[in-house]
């Protein structure tokens, strides 16, 4: 959703995430299509005559189907900017996470965040007591993700989807996210809303179309989950992101530790291949309890340790002798929001600089 341009520590964020935050932008804001030749405009008809098929047999109405299809023309600016997105790059070298840092937990960013925070308390304290998630976790994620609903994207959303599914590389995903653009449409969701960044995501929470339909809820009673004016809603939405992705009440995201010099990287290296970014997943060491760390030497820079049972993977995204971060369980319902260890180590930086 908003988010965060051409590094390619994104780990191809729009390639994989289950939210499309602002890296998914395009740095120049714009709807306008960049028609493609007749063939490819004629070959785009063709197949969203079969998209209209598989639509109509999902339930999605004839009328709408009528009014929505026909009004798309192939977008081959959407397809451009799919394209620059780093998912190819797994041979490149990861570069530091310092610099992403200064840029995404800097001084602005906090600062308005914490007015957001004030302004949204008596909402955010409500939401944390009936779902677990930190006030400013929520906060947080707003802040990434639309810089607290500033930058949500104007691309037409049903024309960016079919335009990336005409192209092919990832026709299943955004297919089926098409697809459930038009259910959105089909339930009454006004034109304004199905607006959001090239990939196709909504709101100020930035949701895929699919994750829309599954998780998006009415926070404030009116029957109507509005995450593109309503901070209620958004806010309430995100929550219940995080509960469904197995958010644990009460248990820290991770927390900045220092490694000593004698520790053992070798011993404490993952055997495991994650099927869902392998690439993020790798940089983690295997799993131990807080009472085993401890026993490792390593140390917490903020002075203080969690529960001992509380289980953590070790990352040292700076390299060897830089800060280092023991992430709990929660630390993966942040990457589940956007697989990135650079995302998710900022938001919740952010996080902790909004609650202090």
């Amino acid at each position: 959703m908003r988010f965060y341009r051409k590094i390619v520590m994104t780990m191809a964020i729009c390639a994989s995430a289950s939210v499309l935050g602002p890296n998914c932008l395009a740095q120049d804001e714009g709807a306008g299509s960049a028609p493609g030749t007749e063939g490819q405009e004629a070959g785009f008809r063709s197949y969203l005559a079969a998209v209209r098929q598989r639509a109509l047999l999902e339930g999605v109405t004839q009328a709408t189907l009528d009014r929505v299809l026909p009004s798309i023309t192939y977008n081959d600016r959407v397809v451009r900017l799919d394209r620059q997105q780093p998912e190819g790059a797994s041979s490149a070298p990861v570069p530091n996470f310092a610099p992403y840092k200064a840029r995404h937990v800097d001084a602005s960013r906090i600062n308005r965040g914490r007015a957001k925070y004030a302004e949204l308390r008596p909402l955010l304290q409500r939401i944390e007591d009936e779902t677990g998630v930190p006030e400013e976790m929520m906060i947080a994620i707003y802040g990434h993700e639309t810089n607290y609903g500033s930058v949500m994207g104007n691309f037409n959303a049903p024309e960016a989807l079919a335009s990336l599914a005409y192209e092919g590389r990832r026709r299943a995903l955004f297919e089926g996210e098409l697809i459930a653009a038009l259910k959105m449409i089909d339930k009454g969701v006004p034109q304004y809303a199905i607006t959001g960044s090239w990939a196709g995501a909504l709101g100020k929470p930035q949701f895929l179309p699919s994750v829309y339909l599954r998780l998006a809820r009415d926070g404030d009673g009116d029957g109507y989950a509005d995450i593109w004016r309503s901070e209620v809603d958004a806010m309430t939405s995100i929550a219940n992101y995080f509960v469904n992705a197995g958010w644990r009440r009460g248990e820290d995201w991770g927390f900045a530790v220092d490694v000593p010099a004698s520790f053992n990287r070798g011993v404490m290296r993952s055997l495991m291949s994650s099927p869902r970014c392998p690439r993020v997943f790798a940089r983690h060491s295997q799993w131990r309890t807080i009472a085993e760390w401890r026993e490792l030497g390593i140390s917490p820079q903020r002075g203080f340790w969690p529960n001992d049972n509380m289980m953590a993977t070790l990352i040292e995204p700076d390299g060897v002798g830089n800060t280092a971060y023991l992430l709990g369980g929660n630390y993966r319902v942040i990457l589940d929001y956007n697989c990135s260890n650079f995302y998710a180590l900022s938001v919740g930086l952010l996080a902790d600089e909004l609650r202090n």
